[in-house]
């Protein structure tokens, strides 16, 4: 048996296959060397021949929750020691984000070393009941953690090419502003002790001080004529004149300044990465959650660190790191085409070089196109969801071995459907991802949200006005005043725009007197809307 390389002519006597005839086809690997991704698509007629081990394993919803039907969908984990790295493509509600928790509950069955960079804030994973093969209990086998809150960078842990990275996550440095750093790290840097990164910006701070002050002998009479804390003061600007004035400028160091104060800002310096570390060596996952600009910031400096403590035990015979799986939505932030940024220097490192060291990427986007072309190309594997930009789809189609007729149907697939372009198969499958095992935080509907809490203002104004009623418009400062003494602000067109809308609520009537409008109680008293 072997694939056809040619469509079945027309007027030719086929068969429906047996399972076993088609299955090295359809399985990409066995149950425990594999993730369960979902089903492939349109196998119903082999199931009931199909292995007994290979039936019940899922659920799958698609318009109403149904036990598995189909062949499994299996990614055979092992092979990524082959072909590394993973693209997950996809517009907006395509199932892209959902099919990546799938793939995260399966790396986290297998216990695999995971990092997530999560800038939606998403990546939890509490037990969805109303999954029936929902058996895995994932509390135990992930840890969340906030930047600035939970994790950081250890300023006396980084060294001059660290910061520098650091420093240009806003944009590129200047050739001085390195220089600068470089020069900075001889006073205060790695290995010198009792640094921290207050006692580095307040460096930075006296350099600045001894460039407005301008000469020598300035500051050494300031010196002379000063006497206590202020004497040490100029004495210590004194050295750092004689050390660096002339390897240094007074407009880069207020740069240097303006970026080590944004980042401290930020909370980055706020404790360390040790916390992820262990979470790695319980070969559990790490959810890194933040805004995009600092999981890049903060990105750059943790994938560089543990890229290179897998390399030291790989090539120097280190201290041992294990082996780990790096993922993030929004990749084309990470590293885009075109725009130079510290995590996509990484990432493109890892991309090229991370096979041979155990360090694996799986990389979500909605525009293939914006990511890296170097990055993609990498790409072994792809799962492919909904897509409608031409321009990604071109991409698409030139970075995989999808069909100009699947390819036509992109647009068009229903959520949760995906084409699989798996390297080590040399084909395309396509799939449908199964029914996940965990939910996503409650993040509420934002016109039910809009409602809700419109309707919870509108309570809160009637309690709060209430006994003031009847209410002219000449009387509307006054209420305005009211509400100030209670901690709320209204300008009075908000106060008539919330009576008028009382008013319409069929909660007070409106009537015209000798003084403008006058908003009076329904005549059977206080109605209870709320």
């Amino acid at each position: 048996m072997k694939e056809a390389n040619y469509p079945v002519e027309t007027g030719s006597r086929v068969r429906e296959p047996e399972f076993d005839e088609i299955k090295k086809f359809l399985l990409n690997g066995n149950l425990d060397d594999s993730l369960l991704i979902g089903g492939v698509k349109n196998t119903d007629k082999v199931f009931k021949d199909m292995d007994n081990n290979l039936k019940g394993l899922y659920h799958v919803l698609d318009e109403e929750l149904s036990s598995q039907r189909d062949v499994p969908f299996l990614f055979n984990i092992n092979e990524m020691n082959q072909y590394p790295h993973i693209g997950v493509f996809g517009g907006s509600g395509s199932g892209k984000s959902y099919g990546l928790r799938v793939f995260v509950e399966e790396l986290m069955k297998k216990e695999i070393p995971t990092i997530i960079f999560d800038p939606h804030y998403e990546m939890e994973f509490e037990k969805n009941f109303d999954n029936p093969s929902s058996k895995t209990g994932y509390k135990e086998k992930y840890r969340s953690f906030r930047i600035g809150r939970d994790i950081g960078i250890n300023f006396k842990d980084i060294r001059s090419g660290d910061l520098k990275k650091l420093l240009s996550s806003t944009s590129d440095l200047t050739e001085a502003m390195e220089s600068t750093v470089d020069v900075l790290f001889s006073e205060f840097g790695y290995g010198k002790k009792s640094v921290d990164v207050r006692t580095f910006e307040l460096f930075i701070e006296d350099l600045i001080e001894v460039k407005n002050l301008g000469t020598r002998e300035k500051i050494f009479n300031y010196m002379m004529d000063s006497e206590g804390e202020e004497k040490l003061k100029y004495s210590r600007l004194l050295d750092y004149y004689d050390k660096y004035d002339k390897q240094t400028n007074d407009k880069t160091l207020r740069g240097l300044a303006w970026r080590i104060r944004s980042l401290i800002n930020d909370g980055i310096f706020s404790n360390d990465s040790k916390p992820v570390e262990e979470t790695l060596f319980s070969n559990k996952t790490a959810v890194i959650q933040g805004s995009t600009k600092l999981l890049q910031v903060y990105g750059s400096y943790l994938m560089n660190k543990l890229y290179n403590a897998r390399r030291n035990y790989k090539d120097n015979g280190m201290a041992y790191f294990p082996p780990f799986i790096i993922i993030t939505d929004e990749a084309h932030e990470f590293a885009p085409k075109g725009i130079s940024k510290p995590s996509k220097q990484i990432i493109k490192e890892i991309a090229q070089e991370g096979r041979k060291y155990g360090a694996f990427l799986v990389l979500a986007t909605q525009r293939p196109t914006l990511l890296d072309e170097t990055v993609t190309a990498q790409l072994n594997s792809k799962f492919i969801f909904r897509t409608v930009r031409g321009t990604d789809i071109q991409t698409i189609r030139e970075e995989t071995d999808i069909s100009s007729e699947e390819a036509k149907r992109l647009p068009y697939l229903k959520t949760g459907d995906f084409f699989a372009s798996i390297a080590s198969m040399g084909r395309t499958v396509f799939s449908r991802i199964r029914f996940a095992e965990t939910l996503k935080p409650d993040m509420e509907n934002p016109f039910d949200e809009l409602r809700t809490n419109s309707k919870k203002s509108d309570e809160k104004f009637f309690k709060l006005i209430k006994n003031e009623f009847p209410i002219s418009d000449s009387e509307v400062l006054s209420i305005i005043k009211l509400l100030e003494k209670e901690g709320e602000k209204y300008s009075p067109k908000q106060i008539k725009d919330k009576l008028d809308k009382l008013v319409q609520d069929n909660i007070i009537e409106k009537k015209e007197g000798l003084f403008g409008n006058e908003y009076t109680l329904k005549e059977q008293g206080e109605i209870n809307e709320f």
